[in-house]
């Protein structure tokens, strides 16, 4: 009689194994969102706007924008609960291309050069602690290749790509452990930014620099703004700076999705992400706006805007532990921003997964190694990433820059386009597939997404025309995804989103 066959256990898997819980998943939201931007970016704001009442309505549009988008992407991230997140959404909800425009732009830019911005924040700050990494210690280079670029190797880029590499590394375990270090540092960067705003509102507490910035609250200094901008009309000129300043603050409150990218390994995902959604970038938005009323509470809005190289968080802690503050302050950015390098790598190479299983990116991308986890797509974000660390930008008046920065002002409106995009996916499904299941549907459909789409569209157009020079190319990277697309859409079947 033959034997029954069992599968080996040095089997290759070919499912993603269900192993994140509503914590886990709410974990990843919120460290994905909170890196280094709300210690750096409200100083770049306060330049811009030059109103305390301006400065908080400008965080209060991030949040509404922010949630109303979560609120609206939680049905998608319920109706269709395949890893993939945007990319996948985009892909039902329109067409393959668009999936893939977005998934291209993600690959290049979005992800990998979060991962290697947030990479170099943390070695930046690990030079407050450890003076001898410093962008101006090479060990390699800088070689100019161009007459504008250039490659090169500080002791904070290698310190860089070594984070990278030693997370990525651990997500190739598997889940288990990924979602371990990203719980952990989650819930230290959580106590690290309730003890700033116990110690701002306490010890630091100014109630002179109160006064100032809250007794003419929207007083708006004049219709020039500091990057250049300027209006004729007075009662725009708030506006037209709010809507300006979000690529700094959606940039600091971004990657609220990127769970979705990882929802076959989701436990109960149609239940589970609508709800890690909405808390998660809830929780954060409610903390960035006491941060911010925090900061105002401690620095007068001269102070904000000139804090030393942005970094407002640093200089509040200075003051109230002078000898102390910036070492205290550069340990807990270095835990921030080691648990959103975590939440990055986790959740961007499930998107690269997806696509490789559609045919629209390398086909060994779609493997999983023998911890269910897709390594050699984790492998090849790290690559990448570590290439935008390593290339520079140069010029004779500014000297050496980093070419993900440029790329990131480059994609920020790109970014937001998709946005736009997918949350009308929400309507767009609505109608071409009413029978779809739903567990969750969006609250306040179809206002909700309406005024999403309204709102971030009147930011978007803003950038267009008082930003074209980091808002064209951002749309010409976008651009050069379509040959790349028309090369590989014979290899895949389209229609089923499945390899041939």
């Amino acid at each position: 009689m033959p034997q029954p066959i069992t599968p080996s256990l040095d089997a290759q898997p070919t499912r993603p194994v269900r192993q994140l819980g509503f914590f886990d998943c709410s974990m990843i939201v919120i460290g994905a969102m909170i890196g280094s931007g709300i210690f750096i970016v409200p100083a770049g704001m306060a330049r811009n706007i030059q109103s305390t009442g301006w400065f908080l309505a400008a965080w209060l549009l991030t949040g509404l924008l922010t949630i109303g988008a979560a609120i609206s992407y939680g049905e998608l991230s319920s109706a269709l609960p395949e890893a993939g997140g945007m990319y996948r959404y985009l892909r039902e909800a329109f067409s393959p291309l668009w999936g893939f425009l977005y998934g291209w732009t993600f690959f290049t830019v979005i992800q990998t050069g979060s991962i290697a911005a947030v990479a170099v924040a943390f070695s930046r700050f690990s030079g407050v602690l450890f003076p001898s990494l410093s962008e101006s210690h090479y060990l390699l280079g800088p070689y100019r290749f161009t007459a504008h670029y250039a490659v090169s190797l500080s002791t904070v880029q290698a310190l860089a790509i070594v984070i990278i590499v030693l997370l990525t590394g651990t997500n190739t375990l598997g889940l288990r452990y990924g979602k371990w270090v990203q719980n952990i540092f989650t819930v230290m960067k959580l106590g690290s930014l309730a003890v700033l705003i116990v110690l701002g509102l306490t010890v630091g507490f100014n109630g002179a620099a109160l006064r100032e910035n809250f007794s003419h609250l929207f007083q708006f200094h004049g219709l020039h703004m500091a990057d250049g901008i300027t209006t004729s009309v007075a009662f725009l000129a708030p506006l037209v700076a709010i809507c300006v300043s979000q690529s700094g603050s959606l940039f600091s409150a971004d990657s609220w999705h990127n769970v979705a990218f990882a929802s076959e390994e989701v436990r109960e995902p149609r239940r589970v992400l609508p709800r890690a959604l909405i808390l998660g970038s809830g929780m954060v938005v409610l903390i960035y706006l006491v941060t911010n009323l925090v900061y105002l509470s401690n620095l007068s809005f001269a102070q904000l805007e000139t804090a030393p190289h942005d970094r407002v968080a640093t200089l509040m802690m200075e003051r109230i532990f002078p000898r102390y503050g910036s070492g205290i302050m550069a340990a807990a950015i270095m835990i921030s921003t080691f648990g959103c390098i975590n939440s990055l790598v986790l959740a961007g190479a499930r998107a690269h997964f997806a696509m490789a299983r559609d045919g629209l990116f390398l086909r060994s991308a779609a493997k999983l190694n023998k911890r269910s986890v897709p390594g050699r797509s984790l492998w090849m974000q790290a690559v990448w990433s570590i290439l935008l660390v390593v290339l520079t930008t140069y010029s004779p008046l500014t000297g050496y820059g980093n070419l993900y920065s440029d790329l990131l002002d480059y994609v920020i409106s790109a970014a937001l386009f998709f946005y736009i995009l997918t949350i009308a996916g929400v309507i767009v499904l609505r109608r071409k597939r009413p029978t779809m299941e739903r567990p969750y549907r969006a609250w306040g459909y179809p206002f909700t997404p309406i005024a999403y789409i309204a709102a971030a569209s009147c930011v978007l157009l803003s950038l267009v025309i008082y930003r074209p020079a980091t808002t064209w190319p951002g749309f010409v990277i976008v651009a050069c995804g379509l040959p790349v697309y028309l090369l590989l859409r014979g290899k895949a079947d389209l229609t089923t989103g499945a390899p041939e």
